[in-house]
């Protein structure tokens, strides 16, 4: 009689998980986000690198000054992030993702009408609010309120679909470029990135409270009503002295890796029209990056259930590493073939390894105030890395300029080793928790079920 029990109520404490994963809002969220992230990265930054041929050649400008307006666009983007986060943490992100949408397509809108270098910066400080406002860091700060058990699995989904951004828009913007001019091609950018309001007003909800869920889908219960606010003391910084050791050397390794990828994301189309490729052939290749970084972000997830988030990513990176060195030093197409795969596969890994690590680190309610001041943080690197190379590409070549690529990647991989080492899960008052905590809860909750209906005498 007892086990008859004690099973029946295990199913149908279980089955509410079960009906309610298909139709959980959030996955629609997330689908949503994938949509927007692609389109919104496309024409915020991965399409400057084909603008900057024709810009040049139009406005008269060196590639350092024409880079300086992207390199401010990130830096208004970097020092509105901590103010975005802390909105985000206590009012969601669904008025700062569809406002910011407008924002982004009106920024686009100025960039296509640009006649002197003055205006060019003027239209990428518009694009800069923007960027704080749709990008990832919102984005993540959604997913890690929808999501807990199911994090990874969210965070791969959208950044899967996002990652095919540059490999989709960068072929699409030279082919527009060459039939519409650039100002013609960044209309229809502007067109498109202003769309993304739509879905961003009609489907986002700051929590899945707002449905009577819990996060991942199960039906709200007392013990996922109270939700932390911040560290053991009751703060929003992370939770103990050995947890904020690793958030500092994951800043780091966000720091070196964005170097790394701005870099490249901006000047490898010039480099490979240099050595000798065609404009198409070029942005193609730069476009297969994005295809390599879907491929490592699959792979990494797969690793890390064996190996550990830290360690995986830190890996991949340090593949990156000899990647550049490949680029370098073998000569032709091969070298080129070779340097995507190594590149491409890290190329978009600590996107979500960075979101992943510190959803375990801190809790829900800090995280996008915790994000913003790393994309802060960050924003130093995406700000000198431009003009830096730039700069050095005119003076040196782009031999030294990769070498300093390779240089940060190192950097990012021993830090990420680093970070892996001195992590612990955070405190049982976070609900931050490993994903795989979770999985004993539908026998726990059917056990309690049992044990509740049995002093009062009914059945569950």
């Amino acid at each position: 009689m007892l086990h008859r029990r004690v099973t029946s109520a295990l199913p149908r404490a279980a089955a509410p998980r079960q009906r309610r994963r298909t139709a959980f809002p959030g996955w629609r969220v997330v689908r949503v986000l994938a949509v927007t992230e692609t389109v919104s990265y496309a024409a915020l930054y991965y399409c400057f690198a084909v603008m900057v041929a024709p810009m040049r050649a139009e406005l008269g400008a060196s590639t350092a000054v024409i880079s300086g307006a992207l390199s401010l666009g990130i830096a208004v983007s970097g020092a509105a992030a901590p103010a975005v986060g802390r909105y985000v943490d206590r009012h969601g992100a669904r008025m700062v993702m569809t406002g910011g949408s407008i924002v982004a397509g009106a920024g686009v809108l100025a960039w296509s009408q640009a006649r002197t270098v003055p205006q060019l910066y003027a239209a990428f400080v518009v694009i800069g609010v923007a960027s704080a406002l749709v990008l990832y860091e919102p984005a993540f700060a959604v997913i890690n309120t929808w999501f807990h058990r199911r994090r990874r699995a969210a965070l791969l989904t959208m950044t899967v679909v996002a990652g095919f951004s540059s490999t989709i828009f960068l072929p699409l913007a030279q082919a527009l470029v060459d039939r519409l001019g650039w100002r013609g091609a960044l209309l229809v950018l502007a067109g498109l990135v202003g769309a993304c309001a739509i879905p961003h007003a009609v489907v986002l909800r700051r929590a899945p409270a707002d449905h009577g869920l819990s996060p991942d889908g199960t039906l709200r219960c007392p013990e996922h009503v109270s939700e932390p606010t911040g560290g053991h003391d009751g703060s929003s910084s992370p939770a103990g002295p050995v947890v904020a050791v690793a958030v500092r050397r994951l800043t780091f390794a966000h720091l070196m890796h964005t170097i790394a990828v701005t870099v490249v994301a901006v000047h490898l189309v010039g480099y490979l029209v240099q050595a000798g490729m065609s404009g198409m052939r070029a942005a193609t290749a730069a476009g297969s990056l994005g295809v390599m970084s879907v491929t490592g972000r699959l792979v990494f997830t797969g690793v890390a259930q064996r190996l550990g988030l830290a360690a995986t990513a830190s890996l991949i990176v340090g593949g990156q590493a000899l990647g550049v060195l490949v680029l370098l030093t073998v000569p032709g197409t091969g070298g080129v073939v070779l340097f995507v795969l190594l590149f491409g596969s890290g190329f978009g890994v600590m996107t979500i390894a960075r979101a992943a690590l510190l959803g375990e680190l801190v809790p829900r309610r800090a995280f996008a105030s915790t994000s913003g001041r790393q994309v802060l943080v960050a924003t130093v690197g995406r700000v000198a890395a431009p003009v830096t190379a730039g700069s050095i590409i005119s003076v040196a070549g782009y031999a030294p300029m990769f070498a300093a690529v390779a240089a940060c990647a190192v950097a990012a991989a021993l830090a990420l080793a680093s970070a892996g080492r001195s992590r612990t899960p955070v405190s049982a008052q976070d609900d931050a928790r490993p994903a795989l905590s979770g999985l004993a809860k539908p026998a726990r909750q059917g056990l309690r079920s049992w044990a509740i209906s049995s002093r009062l005498g009914t059945r569950p």
